[in-house]
């Protein structure tokens, strides 16, 4: 039991005594007044409130780290939702372009010889050729370059006296790369030695 109080003090008066106690604390620090400090001297702080002040310095130094890391995690989702919604944005402006070009020539298709339809054609796949470099697409055209199978996919053998065997004689279909990495290989004819 508490040695202040008398035992004869009934529990309830035993716990007015301490809001008593625990009120005029509180009065004293909205006061600015300190609590009087018994455990120890002035300017001294005991280990236990030492551990219990840093225990709260890490505490909020654990809160602020978690929502910081919860903040980096929100961001990078919504940059990841960004690129898949409009990561093609760059392609599509590019792509207008022949699209105009193709809807212009279905308009005057009717009205245009095969000269001009030919110069037509010719024009938009120019203008297609633009716009896949502008988003980094590269034409792969390896006529007369030694095979390369990691770009290159042979659809015959061909022998040749003129060309040095595994050389690409005629390009088939053309191969493309983006930015270094093969979209399609190009489908080629390989010149092999003379039997």
């Amino acid at each position: 039991m508490n040695q202040n109080v008398p035992e004869s003090e009934s529990t309830d008066d035993q716990a007015a005594n301490v809001d008593e106690q625990g009120q005029a604390v509180a009065d004293e620090a909205a006061d600015g007044v300190a609590p009087p400090n018994t455990d120890t001297d002035a300017g001294e702080e005991s280990p236990l409130e030492a551990a219990q002040r840093e225990a709260l310095d890490f505490r909020e130094q654990m809160l602020r780290l978690a929502a910081e890391l919860e903040n980096v995690r929100k961001r990078a989702a919504r940059d990841v939702e960004n690129a898949r919604k409009y990561g093609f944005e760059r392609l599509a402006q590019a792509l207008l372009p022949v699209r105009d070009s193709l809807e212009a020539a279905l308009a005057h298709g009717n009205e245009a010889d095969a000269g001009t339809l030919l110069e037509g054609q010719q024009a938009t796949l120019r203008l297609l050729d633009a716009a896949l470099e502008q988003v980094g697409v590269t034409a792969l055209d390896p006529e007369g370059e030694p095979f390369d199978p990691e770009y290159h996919e042979a659809m015959t053998l061909q022998p040749s006296e003129t060309a040095e065997p595994n050389t690409v004689l005629t390009v088939i279909q053309t191969g493309f790369a983006i930015n270094d990495r093969l979209l399609r290989p190009a489908r080629v004819v390989v010149s092999r030695a003379p039997d």
